[in-house]
């Protein structure tokens, strides 16, 4: 017989720590404690909570444990991009990355191990998917990161990115509830408008933000304004077209006043024309938006390269011209593993070649 698994005490709201402290014969305001430690201090360790009694420290070890996201892999760029490896209590890899631009510090999490997706150009895809993360595996990431950007006394963290492994909108409740812990006033009581979730355009979900009323911002991976090269790339928009996109889009901003980002991949000889420019203008025109145009990260075994710097400035320019707001976001460690996937897929070949032999 398996012994029974400890509850993740994270997973738990105040009431119910109250109720467990009050069964114990503890006082009821050792929850509020808890929380503090949990959500505001980032802590992952009972025997840390230094206000708490001895006896409550111990009844809390005995009876709960932390699903937590434990650093396992650092790399650093040349450009100063951080790449961290978290580990997962049963195994699994995850990625996130600490990327300053300027004043910007910008930290990218992951929502899920792996991801269902299978976009055709994004190394997490090759991985196939394992599960979604908790709102504390979530959560720690940005703990974790926020530290290494301290300990490098670099500006304070200025941006949170929900843009690494996984669909975020996939794993609605936990991504909901971990960014309500990274923005209150009783968790890291960093702004919404700092935070920023990227999604390949889950129509039905995007929805569900704006009857949420969310305050973050939403990013969708766009890529191509053609129907038929999107679908080519990101099977999911074979059940999510863009007019779905679209009038999903048009409910959000109505519902939440919020301008949308458009992230657009620039792949060479595949989305970097004129014509598809003409395309992705187009569709802008549905929302109040920006354009992040980004600079492709080659992942070996994956066929898109960079476009070049010519097109990439032609496509720009021509976005411009139709009055549109753009930036160019250019890849950051190139030298490591930094684009998503990169590192866990490179840790999974090392693994299969080991048992190879």
């Amino acid at each position: 017989m398996k012994p029974e698994i400890k509850k993740d005490i994270r997973s738990l709201n105040q009431k119910e720590i109250e109720e467990f402290f009050t069964s114990q014969g503890e006082k009821s305001f050792r929850a509020k404690q808890v929380l503090e430690w949990i959500w505001k201090k980032g802590c992952t360790d009972f025997e840390k909570m230094t206000n708490l009694s001895v006896n409550a420290r111990d009844l809390l070890s005995k009876t709960y444990r932390f699903s937590s996201a434990a650093r396992e892999i650092l790399q650093t760029s040349s450009d100063g991009t951080v790449k961290v490896g978290f580990r997962l209590e049963d195994g699994h890899l995850i990625e996130g990355v600490l990327i300053p631009s300027g004043p910007r510090i910008t930290a990218c999490i992951s929502s899920q191990a792996g991801c269902p997706l299978a976009c055709d150009f994004c190394a997490t895809g090759k991985l196939g998917f394992m599960r979604d993360l908790t709102a504390g595996e979530i959560f720690d990431q940005v703990v974790e990161l926020k530290k290494i950007n301290e300990t490098g006394k670099q500006d304070s963290l200025s941006n949170i990115v929900l843009m690494g492994m996984g669909e975020p909108l996939l794993n609605y409740e936990n991504v909901i509830k971990a960014i309500d812990h990274i923005t209150s006033p009783e968790g890291l009581g960093i702004s919404p408008q700092r935070v920023t979730l990227s999604t390949v355009g889950i129509s039905k979900m995007i929805k569900k933000l704006g009857d949420d009323k969310v305050r973050f911002s939403l990013a969708v991976s766009l890529h191509s304004a053609n129907e038929l090269k999107r679908n080519a790339i990101m099977p999911v928009s074979k059940s999510n077209t863009l007019l779905q996109l679209s009038e999903s889009l048009r409910y959000f901003h109505e519902k939440t006043n919020s301008r949308v980002t458009f992230e657009y991949l620039l792949m060479k000889d595949f989305n970097d024309r004129l014509a598809d420019a003409k395309e992705l203008a187009g569709f802008c025109k549905i929302v109040p938006c920006k354009i992040n145009l980004i600079e492709y990260n080659p992942v070996e075994g994956i066929p898109f390269q960079t476009a070049s710097k010519e097109s990439t400035t032609q496509f720009k320019l021509f976005l411009e011209s139709k009055n549109l707001i753009v930036n160019i976001r250019k890849s950051r460690g190139k030298d490591i593993d930094a684009a998503c996937g990169q590192l866990a897929n490179k840790i999974k070949d090392e693994k299969d070649k080991v048992s190879e032999i």
